[in-house]
């Protein structure tokens, strides 16, 4: 019974967690550990190369497949295609006030779009899965946070079902809050609330009013804010924040901020010429009209 005791003090010191063991120890966790085949997927993302990011993915999911992170990673790169096909992650979007608060023209690509929701399904399942053993399990509910919010995302800009976006928005924001009260250094995770609360401090007064008595409340200020702590130590959606951060502060007419970024972005991608042409216009913004409040 010692000896017992004593292998599980040794899983416990190992575990990545006070008090949690986690099965296998030699799966490093997404959540708290920067897993080397991830980050290059992530990087391939942020340079446009969605098949072969997919295929590093499908890979690490394969072998870590009670991890709910690989199908996130999956769905995000179906969601990041689909949203640079449509030209959404762009200064010509975000400062269109019709686009920006309305969606995009047109449909998005069904056969796209039904990988990413089999790839969210999948991950919310492991998720729940695991928060049957333990409801704050951290991978489990980074997992949440971040599929109901490419599903905001999905619903709101791409499928323009806007009350349905909002309602992912409000729980991705309170997984987003459970997660972070008990480990704020998991910066990743203030993206999704930092996006919800932008995009809804950017809607009229009235439409704020509105939503304000169905408890989805918006704060442009706090939005940037949030989206900049995963802009400056995000651990794989840090790119995609500077882009989220740039293109708002082109909105707000904070053009110092929005050239840092896109050259940071432009230097560090240099395949991708999208952050290098943002640079170039975040220099002269005049060229393109501001944003209408």
């Amino acid at each position: 019974m010692l000896r017992h005791f004593h292998l599980l003090a040794l899983l416990l010191l190992l575990s990545p967690l006070p008090g949690f063991a986690r099965e296998a120890a030699d799966a490093p966790s997404p959540s708290f550990t920067t897993v080397p085949e991830l980050s290059a997927g992530f990087d391939l993302l942020y340079e446009q190369k969605f098949s072969e990011a997919r295929e590093g993915f499908t890979n690490w999911e394969s072998r870590n497949p009670q991890e709910p992170f690989g199908h996130v990673a999956i769905a995000a790169s179906y969601l990041f295609e689909e949203l640079s096909r449509q030209g959404v992650l762009t200064s010509d979007f975000f400062l269109n006030e019709k686009k920006f608060l309305h969606g995009i023209d047109g449909r998005p690509d069904a056969e796209r779009m039904s990988h990413f929701r089999d790839a969210v399904a999948r991950a919310r399942d492991l998720a729940t899965e695991r928060q049957k053993t333990n409801p704050e399990d951290p991978e489990a509910l980074l997992a949440l946070t971040l599929t109901a919010g490419m599903e905001s995302d999905a619903e709101s800009i791409l499928q323009k079902r806007h009350l349905d976006g909002l309602k992912r928005m409000k729980k991705a924001n309170g997984y987003a809050k459970q997660l972070l009260a008990q480990h704020p250094d998991e910066t990743d995770a203030y993206i999704a609330p930092g996006i919800a609360n932008y995009v809804i401090g950017s809607q009229s007064g009235g439409a704020r009013f509105a939503l304000w008595f169905g408890g989805i409340h918006g704060d442009k200020k706090l939005g940037m804010e949030q989206v900049a702590k995963t802009a400056e130590n995000g651990r794989y959606l840090r790119p995609f924040a500077k882009i989220i951060l740039a293109l708002a502060a082109r909105r707000e007419k904070q053009d110092a901020l929005a050239q840092k970024l896109f050259r940071e972005l432009s230097e560090q991608y240099p395949e991708n010429t999208l952050y290098a042409s943002e640079y170039a216009k975040a220099l002269a913004p005049s060229a393109l009209p501001s944003a209408t409040r």
